[in-house]
Order: structure tokens, then sequence, then C-alpha cells
């Protein structure tokens, strides 16, 4: 573009040269000065304009500028008739005027091509920036939201019914939840994730293009069991040991896809489910009702507190050997942890533990009480009773601590630690 502008310049000024060049010659030869003197100023004063717009750039090259050209032109031929009047004008003037006349359409010509290839350009961006748009909600919709959010925060963050801190808390959503953002107020985002709705603090929520990256970097590949109760086998064959039962409707984490099976990620063990009776899907974490972690009815205060104590934890990296309710745990590290804030000393060990208080049924199970897992008869994983079906866990280093249905797995033993 700048090599186009340097052109039309240079095609100005070289016909000014060539018109003051034969206005000059021709005074020598004793024509009339006053003659000269108008074919100059006419030639000079439209090539003056036209710089001066070929300086500014093609943006400036227009209708206007072309007609001011086209008075110039006018102004050469009427100079010239002056000239012819008075006296006998050399054959060069008037080739000389004819050749700027030439030149001055040739650079119109090449400012308006000019403008054209700008506007052209100007479309050519206007299409990407478009298409990148239509990337970035595509990139959103694949996990199925139009506008998404991705909380941002260490442990959870409360959605409430409005907007303020004086709202009441409708649930909970775990760091690097995805959510469907509905609206903004002040400095509150309603949004939309899972069951929950309500109102988060927009500074813990990323949105847009950081989102999305997030989104990339933390996706889960989930398959849901879609058939009343799915078998969890050793090896991608139907001839060898079950592993564990999984409930219609539970969401398993996928290691690897292959041809008519799915390998998983169970908790701390790894097994395959036939790829027949589960949908894959690739999503992101969603909120929690208050409800899916509330406890139920009629247990002791301590139970009650145990509980509250450990869901608050839900969301908080797992760590093979950790025992750090914050930085890091394992199953049995974290059923440890949370017992010993209440003065009970348990095992850093799923099997160990198992071996502690008292046995019962599944159907007697309060809050508070352990629910342990296994491969066949050999424990391998621990779960904390919340109540209402459900279990608080370190699940695995994917997932985290999160909460699950009590049957999400067979349960291989329930264990009463808790006397009151």
């Amino acid at each position: 573009m700048k090599a186009r502008l340097a052109r039309i310049a240079g095609l100005v000024l070289a016909g000014t040269l060539v018109v003051s060049t034969a206005a000059i010659d021709q005074k020598s030869k004793n024509t009339d000065a006053d003659t000269s003197a108008t074919v100059a100023s006419g030639v000079t004063s439209a090539l003056s304009g036209s710089l001066s717009d070929a300086a500014m750039g093609v943006a400036g090259v227009s209708g206007m500028d072309i007609a001011r050209t086209a008075q110039g032109q006018e102004a050469v031929e009427e100079g010239t008739e002056s000239a012819e009047a008075g006296v006998d004008v050399d054959a060069s003037t008037s080739s000389a005027a004819a050749g700027v006349s030439a030149e001055l359409a040739d650079a119109a010509a090449a400012a308006s091509q000019a403008q054209d290839e700008l506007t052209e350009t100007e479309s050519t961006e206007e299409q990407t920036e478009s298409t990148e748009q239509d990337a970035a909600q595509q990139a959103a919709s694949a996990y199925g939201y139009t506008n998404l959010g991705v909380a941002n925060v260490e442990g959870n963050l409360n959605v409430r019914a409005a907007a303020g801190t004086d709202a009441d808390v409708v649930g909970k959503m775990p760091n690097n939840a995805g959510c469907e953002i509905l609206g903004v107020e002040g400095e509150w985002t309603q949004i939309k994730s899972g069951s929950v709705e309500g109102y988060v603090k927009s500074e813990y929520l990323l949105t847009g293009d950081a989102a999305l990256a997030r989104a990339d970097e933390v996706k889960q590949t989930l398959a849901t069991v879609k058939t009343t109760t799915l078998y969890v086998r050793e090896q991608p064959n139907t001839d060898c040991a079950i592993v564990t039962m999984m409930p219609q409707g539970e969401e398993l984490e996928v290691l690897e896809v292959l041809d008519g099976w799915v390998k998983i990620n169970v908790d701390s063990d790894e097994g395959y489910v036939s790829s027949d009776y589960v949908e894959i899907s690739t999503e992101l974490l969603k909120a929690m009702t208050m409800t899916e972690i509330r406890y139920g009815q009629g247990v002791s205060d301590v139970r009650v507190s145990l509980v509250q104590y450990a869901t608050q934890f839900v969301g908080n990296p797992y760590v093979w050997g950790g025992t750090s309710l914050t930085r890091g745990a394992d199953c049995s590290g974290f059923v440890m942890s949370v017992f010993a804030n209440y003065g009970i000393s348990l095992p850093h060990s799923s099997g160990a533990q198992s071996n502690c208080g008292t046995k019962i049924s599944a159907s007697e199970a309060q809050p508070g009480d352990l629910f342990f897992y296994g491969n066949g008869s050999r424990i391998n994983h621990v779960a904390i009773y919340i109540g209402n079906g459900q279990v608080v866990h370190a699940s695995s280093p994917k997932s985290g601590i999160k909460i699950s249905g009590a049957y999400y797995r067979t349960p291989v033993k329930v264990v009463r630690v808790i006397n009151n």
C-alpha cells in the first residue's frame, strides 16, 4: 500500500517538473509572461492538491480529489488557449500539458484501485474476527455452555440466592467447575451450574478466553452409565473377574477408549466397562446443591459437625499418600485427618481403617460412618457417609475430594467408629 502511495506522489511531482520546464522554455522565447504564469499557476494548483492528498493516504483520495484534478486540467487547457491567442506556443508545451493530464488521470485511477484494495482488506479482517468469535462460541458449546464461566477459587465458591453476602447459600461451585453466565449485577454474576442457579462474586469467576483456556486444562472425559447395573471388569473382556458394579447414572472418569471397551478410573483402581452401556462426554465439574451435601435428621451434634467439617473440603486436591485437607490427601488420609479433628485416631490405610470400630449393615448407616470399597473382597478405598445416600471422599487425582452416591460402587464393608 505504501509503495502505491509513493508512486502516486512521484507521478504528481514529475508532472510539476515537466510543466514548469515547459513554461520556462516558452518564456525564453519571448512568449507572453502572463500566459506562462497562468498555465503554471493552474497546473501547480491542481498538482499541489493532488500531492497533499497522496501524502495523507489512500483514504483521502476520493471523488472530491478527482474533481480537484479535473479542475486543474481545465486550468491547464484555459491557460493554453490564452497563450495560443497571444503568440505561437511551442508544441512541446502543449505536449507537456497533455502528458500531465494523462499522468494525473493514471494517478486518480491508481488511488481508486488502492482504496478498493483497502476496503477489501478491512472486509477480510472483519471476516477473520467473526470467524474467531464463532470458534470461541463453538469451543464453549463443547462443554455445554454458550457463555462459559469457570470458578477460580481455593476450595468452593458460594452460590447465593441473591446478589449479596447476606443472601442464603443455595449451592457451592468447586474450583474449576463450569457454569452458564446469565447476567451481571454490579460485583455479582448470575449463573446456572448443574441444578444450582444463583449469584457468585464476579472476582472469583473466569470468563471469555480465560474461562476457555482453563476449561481446556481441567476438562474431564466421562462415561455415564446407562444401564441398571454395570459390571466393571479387570480386563477388557467378559471372561475376567468383576471388580465392582456401578449404578445407572453414575459418571466414570475415562482413561482410554478402546474397541468395544472403555478404560476407566475407579477411585485409585482401573477397570474396564463395555462401551455399549455408557455414554461418553467431555464435561466440567458442576455446582452442588445444599441438598446434595445435607446430612440426615436425628443424629448427634458430633456427627452433624463432622459431616459439615468434611464437606467443606470438597474440590480440594487428591494427593497419593497425602493427609492435608487443603493441600491434598488420599482416601484414607482424608478420613484420618477429618476424624483427628474430633479426637479420633485412625491409621493411614483403608484396609486398616476397616478393622476399626464396629461393623454394621449399610441400611444402619448414619452420617459419620465409614463405607469401604474394594476389588472383590480386597479393600482399597474408604469414604465418609454424609446422609441422604451419599458419601464424601478423596476419589482420584483428576476429581479430587468429591461427593458421590454411597452405592456408586458396591460397598464391601460399613464400619461405625463414632459411638454417639
